[in-house]
């Protein structure tokens, strides 16, 4: 960016008009002595002359200085301007490279807590006594809590950057976010604390409702860790309440109590600040996970509400808020546990091929899907996907995204464009330990019908599967 050399032309202008009249008063003074014989007016005349001459140099002086002065100022912000310019770029690129960094974090760290709960869960289906089951469930707890911490830095980096959009979806309320909640007792239990959690409700709801769960499931998230970590001793009780109903949309209110060390009253006003905001005063004078309450106050106003927060110093906090989400005509309907979706369905065996080049992963993969009643075949990378499923007929495809020799986005493009895939489709599946919004819109972009994120939730498994099963049977 640079600016428009407005002075310099004005004070070219004024430098030819000036030269113009030095000689324009010269030939005045030539023509005036020539034409002038009496000395009085002479030396009148030429004192005249000498001091528009004058006048004229200190004008031409003046501007001169001015123009000097505008140029080391322009120069000045020019190079300023620059500067600022640079440093954008580079925050720009250092934030585009911990975007990367935490999208590596991410997929390398959930590879392998992918195989760690798959295994956990296929120990909980073996014949154990109380105590053995007791201590896997601490385990699978434990492991969906590191799971947890690994979602929140993620979502909460998204947040500081500004990237948040809701994702509506069909919600069950109250199972859905027991399953979360169960993780913390073991956390709450750890520090020798209570926890406990209830749905308010004068019956249990019969509809689904639409909302973004895993915002909600962020909220809870940020909101019990730092509960338990500002309690010391006594409980956090988290309590649901879905009694109001508006119309055709639910009131549902959640409110995170504890007994810890609570706020001072100028602590709760700057609670819900930024790192930045926070710096007229010192750090330590703050609760909360750093930047999490910002994000999470973010979530909530995203969400259509309004995070609220009562505290009292050495006394415990109390976070509230509520949400208006809309009903939807789905009827909440569960399978047993115990039943095979697919072998209820057909009379023959749901043939399923499986892309995926972890050992471990691929006997994670294979327990939940037989567990369902599907048989499985298994490839290690997209090329010998697509060349297995040129020779063998299979009823769906479980594609992983990152693998050798062809990685799951090519391999789709290709069976999703083959002549076979033309009169015959069949469900494309994405699984991937790498679930970025940009990772998501890729997989849809190569043509996957679905995307699930490991590790595997059993119950997205089976309400998947139960879809396709459902369209397979009114089709045949």
């Amino acid at each position: 960016m640079t600016f428009p050399p407005k002075t310099k032309k004005e004070f070219k202008v004024l430098a030819i008009a000036s030269a113009l009249g030095i000689v324009l008063l010269g030939v005045l003074f030539f023509v005036g002595t020539k034409l002038i014989s009496d000395d009085y007016y002479l030396v009148t005349f030429s004192l005249l002359l000498f001091v528009l001459l004058v006048f004229t140099v200190l004008v031409l002086l003046y501007n001169l200085r001015s123009q000097i002065e505008g140029d080391v100022v322009e120069s000045y912000l020019n190079n300023r301007i620059n500067e600022l310019e640079l440093e954008l770029q580079k925050a720009l690129e250092t934030s585009e490279h911990k975007s990367i960094y935490l999208a590596n974090m991410s997929h390398e760290i959930r590879i392998p807590l992918s195989t760690i709960l798959g295994m956990i869960r296929m120990l909980k289906n073996t014949d154990l006594d109380l105590d053995q089951r007791a201590q896997v469930e601490i385990a699978e707890y434990s492991s969906e809590h590191l799971l947890q911490l690994i979602n929140m830095i993620l979502n909460n980096s998204k947040g500081i950057e500004g990237h948040l959009e809701l994702e509506q979806a069909t919600i069950d309320i109250e199972s859905d976010l027991s399953k979360l909640l169960k993780i913390f007792e073991y956390q709450a239990w750890e520090k020798g604390l209570e926890f406990e959690y209830n749905f308010a409700g004068e019956e249990k709801p019969k509809f689904l409702l639409l909302g973004d769960l895993g915002k909600i499931q962020q909220v809870l998230i940020n909101l019990v860790n730092n509960a338990i970590k500002f309690t010391h001793s006594g409980k956090i009780a988290v309590t649901i309440d879905h009694t109001v109903t508006h119309d055709d949309h639910q009131v549902v209110t959640f409110y995170i109590k504890d007994t810890g060390v609570g706020m001072k009253r100028h602590e709760v006003e700057h609670a819900f600040s930024t790192l930045e905001e926070r710096d007229i005063m010192p750090l330590q004078h703050y609760r909360g996970s750093g930047i999490g309450l910002a994000v999470t106050k973010k979530l909530v106003e995203l969400m259509g509400g309004e995070l609220k927060l009562e505290s009292k110093e050495n006394e415990g906090s109390t976070f509230y808020f509520s949400l208006q989400l809309k009903k939807t005509l789905n009827l909440k309907q569960e399978l047993p546990e115990e039943t095979p979706i697919l072998l209820n369905k057909f009379d023959y065996r749901f043939n399923v091929l499986v892309a995926e080049d972890n050992k471990m992963n691929q006997k994670v993969i294979k327990f939940l899907l037989e567990q369902q009643g599907a048989e499985c075949t298994f490839v290690t990378n997209g090329l010998d996907a697509v060349n297995l499923y040129k020779v063998i007929d299979f009823d769906m495809i479980f594609m992983d995204i990152y693998m050798p020799k062809m990685n799951g986005y090519e391999a789709t493009k290709i069976i999703k464009n083959s002549d076979k895939f033309a009169k015959h489709k069949i469900p494309i599946i994405a699984v991937s330990a790498s679930a970025f919004e940009e990772d998501i819109e890729n997989a849809k972009a190569s043509g996957v019908d679905e995307f699930l994120a490991k590790p595997i939730d059993n119950q997205k498994l089976r309400n998947l599967l139960k879809r396709y099963a459902l369209e397979k049977e009114n089709v045949s």
